[in-house]
């Protein structure tokens, strides 16, 4: 079984190099998922926000990264 686990953390690792950054991103688009439809107040802002949400993600892994 040992050998299932090894295929499936090296499949995983071709597609997500860091996992705390697609972590934030599926939270990010989770929060943005449930919130964003309900605010009509956004309306026209909503992909703005949503694009600013992922930036800052991407942003953040990209400092972290550089600090180690």
């Amino acid at each position: 079984m040992s050998w299932l686990r090894t295929a499936v953390r090296e499949v995983f690792g071709l597609f997500v190099d860091d996992g705390s950054y697609a972590l934030a991103i599926l939270i990010w688009l989770g929060l943005a998922w449930l919130v964003l439809p309900r605010v009509s107040a956004l309306g026209p802002w909503s992909g703005a926000l949503l694009f600013g949400g992922l930036a800052g993600t991407l942003a953040v892994s990209a400092m972290v990264r550089a600090r180690r």
